[in-house]
């Protein structure tokens, strides 16, 4: 082999795994990542994150039971 042709090899090696990686993030970030549609809410009582739909103003906590409003970024 000649040296063009390594040259070509690890560049189109090192694109590769960059691609890989990408795709891998961006599937982990849509698998992980709360829905577009989802409305967050924190609990005030207890702390606890969680997600409801998003036609609904309040939402009852799942761990303690408080009604809480949604987080507003």
């Amino acid at each position: 082999m000649n040296t063009a042709t390594l040259i070509v090899i690890y560049v189109a090696a090192l694109l590769g795994a960059l691609c890989g990686l990408v795709v891998y993030s961006e599937m982990r970030r849509r698998r992980f990542g709360p829905s577009q549609q989802d409305r967050i809410f924190r609990c005030r009582n207890c702390g606890s994150v969680y997600t409801d739909d998003p036609d609904v103003d309040r939402s009852r906590c799942a761990q303690c039971g408080k009604l809480n409003e949604p987080i507003e970024f």
